[in-house]
């Protein structure tokens, strides 16, 4: 039995002990206990429990693999995705001020890719037990929105018709104002009867769009998302900010960063979720490296009513980035890039004359590369806020205006 003290947490909220010994599910300055598994204690008890920790409000908390900080109180989760953000901006020499957090509520998420497999009696539906391939089913979960809670018994009705006992399917479900968008991958290959029988059951469970592999298979309505006036259709699967009250915390600081311009150029812009409002003050030219979600856009800013123009262009930009020649056409510019950032598009916009930058990242250390990028050119960074719509995870967004 081995005895440790947590002296910090890790990036994946692992409680880390000197050594180093990795603990989950505990906090700085508990004192554990457990067997060690190399660098490991897989099941720790707390002999000494943080003033931090509170009691999970979810049951399935402890078989589950969506969070990892439920034991946590609120307050110290905010404290913590903070400090790992300003970790991020001073590991690259940034000094900035921290414009807060916004947290999303329980509940309210939109959007969830779910494993279902088939089972003898039934099938399961729900989230892999960590380090895991069990699926854990979560019908009380405190994360997703009530609406995707209640896709579940068609989800299994799906896994009866086209899931295989010998595999599992991944579901993307996405609330929509039509009703569920469902997008199924790993599914039998289709058939006529197949396709025929998929169909009969989104119309009989009221399914906004049934995708099986890829191919549409029903749209009863339109599944539209409301970006500012525009309603949008975005492709089977395509992003999506994972709640409204995270997408209107971060599309707040990008209406920031392109005020009174009259021209934006808008990176990474998926389906419109910034372009779309933006267009409400600016002309707008869109680019994205997916037709389909430039094709969605296209639709929805063309059905839409008072919206300066909005232009797009299918264009991958880790490979063609804007060079500064098609950047300087613009007054402003929007970023909004994967995980892995936007090195090569920032060294252009940084060799541009672009004055305003709104960026938005979904990681704070490729953000704090690419931001240490424009502050080299001269730009300076507004206060960063802190956006946490993964509640009770380790994930952190950030968002912040950039002028020179």
């Amino acid at each position: 039995m081995t005895q440790v003290t947590i002296t910090r947490l890790g990036h994946k909220g692992d409680g880390i002990a000197e050594g180093p010994i990795f603990a989950p599910r505990t906090l700085p300055g508990e004192v554990v206990e457990g067997e060690l598994d190399g660098d490991r204690i897989p099941a720790p008890k707390i002999v000494t429990p943080s003033s931090d920790r509170v009691k999970a409000p979810c049951r399935h908390v402890n078989s589950c693999g969506g969070c990892a900080l439920q034991h946590a109180s609120d307050a110290f989760v905010a404290d913590w995705k903070m400090e790992v953000v300003r970790e991020a901006l001073s590991a690259r020499g940034i000094k900035a001020d921290l414009a807060g957090i916004e947290t999303s509520a329980p509940q309210a998420r939109r959007r969830a890719t779910l494993s279902v497999r088939r089972t003898k009696k039934g099938a399961l539906v729900g989230f892999h037990a960590p380090k895991s391939d069990v699926i854990t089913e979560v019908p009380d979960c405190h994360l997703l929105h009530p609406d995707l809670i209640a896709t579940f018994p068609t989800l299994r009705e799906l896994a009866a018709l086209g899931g295989s006992r010998k595999g599992e399917m991944s579901v993307t479900v996405t609330r929509s104002e039509a009703g569920p968008d469902v997008s199924v991958r790993d599914g039998k290959p289709l058939d006529r009867a197949l396709e025929t029988a998929l169909g009969q059951l989104a119309g009989q469970r009221g399914l906004a769009r049934l995708t099986w592999n890829g191919e549409v298979i029903a749209t009863m309505m339109p599944p539209a998302q409301a970006f500012g006036r525009a309603r949008v259709t975005p492709p089977p699967g395509a992003f999506l900010q994972a709640t409204q009250d995270g997408e209107a915390a971060l599309l707040d600081t990008v209406l920031e960063g392109v005020e009174g311009a009259k021209t934006v150029v808008d990176l990474f812009a998926g389906s419109g979720t910034f372009s779309l409002p933006v267009a409400q003050h600016a002309h707008v030219h869109a680019v994205e490296g997916v037709e389909a979600m430039m094709t969605a856009l296209d639709a929805g800013w063309r059905h839409s009513q008072g919206l300066h123009r909005v232009t797009t262009e299918t264009r991958d930009l880790f490979r063609r980035p804007l060079l500064p020649d098609e950047l300087n056409r613009f007054d402003a510019a929007v970023i909004d890039p994967p995980r892995a950032g936007a090195e090569a598009q920032i060294d252009e916009i940084a060799a541009s004359d672009l004055a305003r930058v709104a960026m938005v990242s979904c990681n704070p250390v490729t953000f704090a590369r690419d931001a240490e990028i424009l502050i080299g050119a001269g730009f300076d960074m507004q206060p960063v806020k802190v956006v946490d719509q993964f509640r009770w995870s380790t994930h952190v967004e950030v968002a912040a205006v950039l002028t020179r």
